[in-house]
Parts: structure tokens; C-alpha cells; sequence
């Protein structure tokens, strides 16, 4: 086993000091055990590479999506804390990033603000904003800057069978680096990838951490998050050890799965304080067909009812004023066990507000007409017993709305056109993608123009 371990470390040392044009070595970091292997590795062959020669930058970059499973989220911090200054005291070329959602792509915006139903297998939206979205900006930024980019993931084929084809698809016998397949000037190196999983243990609990980490806490943590009798084929042959099980760790929220098994098991191995997050997330699963809680149509304002009768449009104005409750109610029980845990975060919060009053703000277009609601500083003042104070803005979204009604002159069919065009307008310059703005702003008003006809 450590052959295998010191030929992918010797193979690490030899890519890198490859004469190139020194392109910069991404590393995706999750805190998971096959992303910690794979930097531990990366880690021990930059050691043996002589200062001088360390030329090549290595980017450590670790996406939050801002709605992670607390106890992963605390654990990855703080070891990105320990990787980031271990660093710098042994004058290692290696910086840590983090990458994040924008406020328009996060989940709680288009849950709760613009009423979009909680992702499933057909409507898997949340991946490519929370996800893939701020990753590929950061490699896109260096790519521009460096020209090209080498990403160095930890991927395994004995991981799974789709592993495994994805593998096989992209790679070129006889080279290290494939093409990435979807950015430009940009490469893949696998140095895991024949890997077994008994030996990716083998590294976390024999090897010990080149920054100093304990990594039996994150043995601990996949012990916990272990719903089944699986048997860790760790080296470790100590009966103090748990099963820790082939846990896999995402989005507390995640509702493409029926059933959260980590989730669950965390909660059933002593870890009772995560409870309020699991009844949100099977309320959220177990409430996302109702009828009752979508609309007729979607935001496009494209009708949205079955044959039988059953809405699938967005949620319900009503709906995202319950589904807030709820989710204020959840952190103020988790901040019982740790006031720190922020479950949606106050920017989100705000940009919720600004949804709600615009979204209201145009009757009859997708939504009933409602002239009392609870908004989210009332919502937010109920629940904590302190201001979130949003006066200013509530004051400033009025204003814009009084103003565009006083130049439609009352015409509601007119304030509805350029309300909608204004906020496509808003969408594609948030984005950064103009592209396509013009088309679509040209079907607005044909599909303006032909209820007017009609």
C-alpha cells in the first residue's frame, strides 16, 4: 500500500516541476475524506520539491453553498484555517479560497423570495447556481490570468460505476492531464484515481496531517453520519473505531433525495440538536406538490395547471411567508446549541424583501392581488423579539413603484410591461449575460401586444 502511496506521491513531484508555462494546480476541497487525501498527497510532494523550484502556484478552493450541513461546515473552516497558515509559516505556495453563491443564486432567494419549488430530479436548478457557477467563475478568473489551469480531483473509479465511466470517457491513455470538457484551456489530473477506498484511509488515519489537522474528527464525523453496518476497510484494525460507513455529505436542504441518511444518522448517533434542520427539510420535500402552495403560473408568466387541475407553478406568496417562519424558527432553535449558526443571512433576507414588494407590487400579473402581508422585518421581529429594520428600504422600493404607476397613468397592463422588462433587464446585468436580452425583450412585448390584440 504505501508503494502505490509513494509512486502517486513521486508522480505529484514530477508533474510539477514539469517545465511549463508554470500553469497554477486548483484543487477542489471539501473536507471529505477523498479531497483530503488528495491534498495531503499533493502537500508531501511540494515538500520534497526544493524551495527554489516552487514556482507553480496551488489554489485550494472550497465551495460553500451557504446552506451546508453545520457540523461539516465548522470542521471544513477550520481546517482551511490550519491548511492557509501552516502555509505561510512553511513558505509554501499555496493560497485558500472560497467560493460562494451570489445573492441572486442563492438558495434561500429563489426559495423564499422569488418562490421557485425546492429542487427535485427534474428541477434540479440549485447545482449549477450554488455549485458549478462560483467554482468555474474562480477558474475562469485564473485561466484569464495564467492562460491556462490545471485542476487537480480527487475522483476515484472504485468510487462508483458512473465514477468510473466518467473516468474512462475523458482520460488519454498514457497522459496525466484530460481536457477539461466543458472550460477552455483548462486540464484535469487524477492523481487518485486508481486509488481503493481502504487506502484513501489509510492516509487520513496513518498518515498523519501535514497542517497539523486531527483527522480523526473527520473519522469521527463519517462515523456519524454512518446509516448503515458498512465496515470501513481502514488499516486501522482498532476495535475504539466505528463503522463509518460510504457517507456522502451535501446540502442540509437537499431535496432531490427522498431521505437525508447522513442527515439522519447524524441525528440518531448523539447529534440530536441537528433535529429542527431535518423536520424543515422533510416539511420542505413532503410540501413541494401541494396544490394549494404553487401558483397557476410559473414567473415567465407560463401557465403552469395538469390536465387534472394541479398547480405547479412558483410557490405562493403565502407559502414563502410560512416557509420564512419556518426557517427563522429552525435557526432560532439550532442557535440554542451554537448562536454562530446562521442558517439564511441577513443579505438574503433583504434581497427576500425586495422580491416580495416587487413581486406584489404587479396585480394580477402571476400573483392575487394582497394589500396586507406579514413582511420579513415583521416576520423577523415576531420571531426573535428584535428589529431587523428595513424601513429605508421598504421606503425606497414604495417610491419606485409609486413612480413607474404615475408614469403608466393608472394602466395596469402598461406598469406590468415595464415592470417585467426592467427586471429581465436587471436579471441578465446581475448575471453578467447580456446575451439573448434583446430576444427576449422582443417576446414580452409581442405576447404584451397580442392580449391587447385579443
Amino acid at each position: 500500500m504505501s508503494h502505490r502511496i509513494n509512486y502517486i506521491i513521486s508522480e505529484l513531484k514530477d508533474q510539477y516541476l514539469i517545465d511549463d508555462n508554470l500553469r497554477p494546480w486548483i484543487i477542489g476541497f471539501s473536507g471529505g475524506k477523498d479531497s483530503t487525501a488528495l491534498l495531503q498527497l499533493v502537500w508531501l510532494a511540494l515538500e520534497q520539491v526544493p524551495a527554489k523550484y516552487r514556482k507553480r502556484e496551488i489554489h485550494i478552493i472550497c465551495n460553500d453553498t451557504l446552506v451546508e450541513n453545520p457540523i461539516i461546515q465548522d470542521y471544513v473552516d477550520d481546517v482551511l484555517g490550519k491548511i492557509e497558515q501552516t502555509a505561510v509559516q512553511r513558505g509554501l505556495p499555496i493560497c485558500v479560497e472560497k467560493t460562494v453563491p451570489r445573492l441572486e443564486d442563492s438558495f434561500w432567494v429563489n426559495i423564499v423570495g422569488r418562490g421557485y419549488p425546492v429542487p427535485n430530479n427534474t428541477f434540479r436548478w440549485c447545482t449549477d447556481r450554488m455549485k458549478i457557477k462560483p467554482t468555474s467563475r474562480y477558474i475562469i478568473e485564473q485561466v484569464a490570468e495564467n492562460g491556462e489551469a490545471i485542476i487537480l480531483v480527487g475522483t476515484r473509479r472504485s468510487e462508483s460505476i458512473t465514477r468510473a465511466k466518467s473516468i474512462k470517457k475523458h482520460e488519454i491513455r498514457g497522459k496525466r492531464l484530460t481536457k477539461h470538457p466543458i472550460q477552455t484551456n483548462t486540464f484535469v489530473y487524477s492523481p487518485i484515481k486508481e486509488l481503493m477506498l481502504e487506502e484513501v484511509w489509510y492516509i487520513i488515519n496513518a498518515m498523519t496531517s501535514p497542517w497539523g489537522a486531527d483527522n480523526s474528527k473527520l473519522f469521527e464525523i463519517y462515523a456519524n453520519a454512518s446509516a448503515d453496518d458498512y465496515e470501513c476497510p481502514t488499516m486501522i484494525s482498532d476495535d475504539k473505531h466505528r463503522s463509518c460507513g460510504q457517507s456522502r455529505f451535501g446540502c442540509w436542504t437537499c431535496t432531490v433525495v427522498k431521505e437525508d441518511k447522513s442527515l439522519t444518522a447524524q441525528v440518531k448517533n448523539g447529534k440530536e440538536w441537528l433535529k429542527p434542520l431535518l423536520n424543515l427539510r422533510v416539511s420542505m420535500f413532503d410540501e413541494r406538490n401541494i396544490s394549494g402552495n404553487r401558483e397557476t403560473t410559473r414567473r415567465n408568466g407560463q401557465k403552469a395547471v395538469t390536465l387534472d387541475g394541479h398547480n405547479q407553478g412558483n410557490y405562493t406568496i403565502e407559502y414563502r411567508i410560512k416557509l420564512l417562519k419556518q426557517i427563522l424558527n429552525t435557526q432560532r432553535d439550532i442557535q440554542k446549541h451554537d448562536p454562530s449558526i446562521e442558517l439564511i443571512k441577513k443579505s438574503e433576507l433583504i434581497a427576500i424583501q425586495v422580491i416580495w414588494r416587487r413581486d406584489l407590487a404587479i396585480p394580477n400579473k402571476n400573483y392575487k392581488e394582497i394589500t396586507n402581508y406579514e413582511t420579513v422585518s415583521d416576520i423577523y421581529n415576531k420571531i426573535y423579539h428584535k428589529e431587523l429594520d428595513m424601513k429605508n428600504l421598504d421606503e425606497k422600493l414604495q417610491k419606485e413603484i409609486d413612480l413607474l404607476k404615475s408614469v403608466c397613468n393608472g394602466e395596469s397592463q402598461d406598469f406590468s410591461l415595464i415592470k417585467e422588462l426592467l427586471e429581465l433587464q436587471k436579471q441578465k446585468a446581475l448575471l453578467n449575460r447580456k446575451r439573448g436580452l434583446k430576444d427576449e425583450m422582443e417576446q414580452v412585448i409581442e405576447k404584451y401586444l397580442k392580449k391587447e390584440i385579443a
